[in-house]
């Protein structure tokens, strides 16, 4: 019989977050551990950092990059139904990035540029190898980095403030960085994939993400905004002010960003959602696309977007995302090599920049989910993301 968590051992858990809540590291959070048909949820902190209302397990967060994995499953049961071809062009969806231009070097103005050796696919795409997206070369400013935050395209925490159609148009004016297939560069691939998406569906971004997976699935709380009665539940987002060494509002949680629907949905980091609808989702990945009687994904194509797609050529100038334990499938990381307690070969998920972590970890059968409002302030783990992951790995009653 497979036995679940460590009781007494959770128990450790809750003390390091609340630890962390004690220090001013977070004003809360909601931590959900589910290994085996047993979950366990802990709660603790403020919905904001001056505020009173004590943190709920329904605490509405917004998930940021956590929306990356979603919106891949999503493209993959498009792929299952021959709506898209992973290895097509995307030039007839999206013909702003027909007939590319590649800069000739990172550094290069952006006139010094060669034909692109191939067309962008929508494997580029859920791989990140489309040929552009954030560049996390800080020796210098280089003049694509420029350019992209002045187009309005550059890669962040909140979703652009442009259409989807200015978005495609802006950032079709842009030399991409590198040849399509060539490197791993982050976050732009997911957003250009929800507007693929949009286009192939003819719907908007959250209605093929309604259909697809949150109906099925009764993710009733994720979205793209957060509706008026729900409001009470959202949380605040904040950020650590290092001048005031403290934490400030980066997001208001009744009139911020989210409190409305957006003009771009995005398929990088737009998404709100809770700990019991998140993991709705990762128990269907964790079965390998089933949910009871529902098939939504097939198991050859969880395997696939599972499955590490990148050369380490490919990887060049991504280590501080990957480290040494990490590579990329469709959508998501996926763990390679064991050099810490929680990272076993075969984990997959990913962290959003504002405060979340979620993998799973088939080997263990263990789903993992971190809902904060702190932002992250690298793409290196913070302490709370540590704690809460060892102690996670640490319950596991075998």
């Amino acid at each position: 019989m497979k036995r679940g968590l460590s009781k007494p051992r959770l128990e450790r858990l809750r003390s390091l977050l609340d630890a962390g809540v004690e220090r001013g590291d977070m004003p809360g959070f909601v931590a959900l551990v589910h290994r085996h048909g047993d979950t366990h949820v802990v709660v603790g902190g403020t919905l904001a950092a001056s505020g009173k209302e004590k943190m709920r397990r329904d605490t509405i967060f917004r998930i940021s990059s956590l929306t990356k994995p979603v919106l891949a499953a999503a493209a993959m049961s498009m792929v299952e139904e021959g709506s898209l071809r992973l290895d097509d062009p995307v030039d007839e969806l999206l013909p702003e990035l027909a007939d590319r231009r590649v800069l000739k070097c990172l550094s290069s103005p952006l006139e010094e540029t060669v034909p692109a050796a191939r067309s962008i696919t929508l494997r580029d795409l859920l791989t990140f190898r489309l040929g552009i997206g954030a560049v996390m070369d800080f020796s210098s400013r280089h003049p694509i980095q420029e350019a992209m935050e002045e187009a309005g395209v550059a890669p962040g925490p909140f979703m652009p403030t442009v259409t989807p159609d200015q978005y495609m148009a802006r950032l079709g004016k842009l030399p991409l960085i590198h040849q399509p297939g060539e490197r791993w560069l982050y976050h732009t691939g997911s957003d250009v994939l929800g507007i693929l998406l949009a286009r192939a569906a003819d719907r908007s971004l959250a209605e093929v993400l309604q259909e697809r997976l949150f109906q099925p699935l009764a993710m009733r709380d994720t979205g793209f905004h957060v509706p008026a009665d729900k409001l009470k539940r959202f949380a605040g987002a904040y950020g650590y002010d290092s001048a005031a060494s403290k934490l400030v509002c980066v997001d208001d949680s009744k009139e911020g960003r989210w409190s409305q629907p957006p003009v771009f949905e995005a398929g990088s980091s737009g998404l709100v959602s809770t700990a019991d609808d998140y993991l709705a989702f990762c128990r269907m990945m964790l079965a390998k696309g089933r949910h009871g009687r529902k098939c939504l994904l097939a198991r050859p194509t969880v395997e696939l977007m599972t499955t590490d797609q990148l050369l380490p050529s490919q990887k060049e100038g991504a280590e501080l995302f990957f480290g040494d334990s990490k590579s990329w499938g469709l959508g998501l990381a996926v763990t390679v090599r064991r050099t810490d307690l929680w990272e076993t070969p075969g984990r997959f998920g990913w962290d959003g920049g504002l405060g979340t972590s979620a993998y799973t970890d088939p080997q263990e059968g263990l789903i993992g989910i971190l809902l904060t409002q702190r932002m992250m302030d690298s793409p290196q783990p913070s302490r709370a993301y540590t704690d809460f992951w060892t102690s996670a790995y640490q319950a596991i009653d075998d």
